[in-house]
């Protein structure tokens, strides 16, 4: 609407059309190019938690665990087996050490949170592991990863957007700034005729 009301008006400054026409420019960059590079962005993210997720699927195992004893000490770390990775568990889990058997046969034996509470020598649970028995996180399921994709691309999305909406504020700021410095040059020459007779003002 902007452009059209400029083209043909007789009070239309230069300015004028070129600040209708980077409004034009900035909305379509809105509906059309950030739509794209949201979802650009979610399909490449998609892409590879995906990946991720399957090899995840493919390294990892639910193993068998068997309750030993209460941890002597609930703040200690998760053994020489564990991996760092997963000991990121709440403060509030009883911590036992327990033993299992890895995917190669190996046995293993470290301090791990309880699956039940009061935990019981004895009890059985299951743990994820990797193929040497190492301690690993669950594995990423297939719909988290699309869910985290998708927030990928949404924030990509207003990301680009608000880039082209401050693009386009600071032209316009830039031209406001020179509109007003020739208002001030143009008013500075008429300015010390301004109602005096024979002036032509």
């Amino acid at each position: 609407m902007g452009v059209w009301r400029w083209r043909r008006n007789p009070l239309r400054r230069p300015t004028d059309l070129f600040e209708a026409w980077v409004a034009f420019a900035a909305l379509v960059c809105v509906l059309l190019v950030a739509p794209a590079v949201g979802t650009v962005a979610g399909l490449e993210v998609d892409g590879t938690l995906q990946r991720a997720a399957r090899e995840q699927r493919q390294e990892r195992y639910l193993v068998p665990a068997v309750v030993v004893r209460p941890a002597a000490d609930p703040a200690a770390g998760a053994g020489a087996d564990a991996d760092p990775s997963a000991q990121r568990q709440s403060p509030q889990r009883t911590q036992i050490v327990a033993s299992w058997t890895a995917p190669d046969g190996s046995s293993h034996q470290g301090t791990v949170p309880a699956a039940e509470e009061p935990p019981q020598a004895g009890d059985r649970f299951r743990i994820w592991t990797d193929t040497r028995g190492r301690l690993v996180g669950r594995p990423l399921d297939a719909s988290s990863a699309s869910v985290h994709a998708a927030v990928v691309g949404l924030a990509a999305a207003l990301g680009a957007a608000a880039l082209v909406e401050t693009v386009r504020r600071l032209v316009v700021r830039r031209l406001m700034h020179r509109r007003y410095i020739r208002l001030d040059r143009a008013w500075a020459a008429a300015g010390p005729d301004w109602g005096r007779a024979g002036a032509g003002s």
